[in-house]
């Protein structure tokens, strides 16, 4: 799959060529599966780049790759490391685990589908704490965590509390105001609106929006259409890979 090119290099955060995926079932005799194959795109500020396709076609495979947790079986992903003087490139896929760590803490943020709750920590501090990563005060990151949380409705007898306990709509409430905090350049968003109301729902557009307009660039999977026609720039479609000649 391939976009059209239409950004400038100074626009763009992260650029994707002939990346592809296979899982190897070793418990399964080896079997070799495809996920992706020659998966091309950019992604620039201000762009919020929604992933499409039926289920099976390897978005959240894609997302994970994009942040590291999968290597890719081939082809390139190059982020630009706004963190360091003159915005270098880097090339994922050769990074060494210390840069990735580094490039997670400053760069790319993701807000998976379900949150991984800390045991004994609140929900404020689970929240504050990608600001307090970055050097921000255990007071301003707890602080900058209320409003967020504040906005997205999380009532505040809770915030104090450990999050494994919550509802699941709760916890990715706090999941999507941890994702948001660090205002990380590049964020990659699987479902985030999955287990939300119809209020949350507008509340978490308002913040996609919001991010957008910070000039962040987002990555998402919405399979609400309403949601992603509201925050979507442009679509990528996916196609099984085995479909792929």
């Amino acid at each position: 799959m391939s976009t059209d090119n239409l950004h400038t290099p100074a626009e763009r955060l992260i650029e994707v060529r002939g990346l592809g995926k296979m899982f190897t079932l070793h418990n399964q005799g080896g079997i070799r599966l495809p996920v992706l194959r020659a998966i091309d795109f950019d992604a620039a500020r201000g762009e919020c780049l929604v992933l499409s396709g039926r289920s099976g076609t390897g978005k959240s495979t894609l997302l994970r790759c994009l942040y590291g947790n999968y290597l890719a079986t081939e082809g390139t992903i190059r982020l630009r490391d706004t963190s360091a003087e003159g915005a270098p490139w880097v090339e994922l896929t050769q990074a060494p685990e210390q840069r990735i760590l580094h490039l997670r803490r400053h760069v790319i943020g993701y807000v998976s589908q379900f949150l991984r709750a800390i045991p004994r920590v609140s929900a404020l501090d689970v929240v504050a704490d990608p600001l307090q990563q970055r050097g921000t005060s255990h007071e301003e990151a707890r602080a900058r965590a209320a409003v967020l949380l504040e906005r997205l409705n999380l009532p505040r007898r809770l915030w104090d509390l450990p999050p494994a306990t919550f509802s699941g709509g709760e916890q990715q409430r706090v999941n999507i105001a941890r994702g948001l905090i660090g205002g990380h350049p590049i964020l990659l968003l699987d479902e985030p609106t999955a287990s939300l109301d119809a209020d949350n729902r507008a509340v978490v557009i308002d913040l996609i929006r919001e991010a957008l307009a910070e000039g962040r660039a987002l990555i998402g999977i919405f399979h609400d259409e309403a949601v992603r026609d509201a925050v979507a720039t442009r679509l990528l479609p996916l196609q099984p890979a085995t479909a792929i000649a």
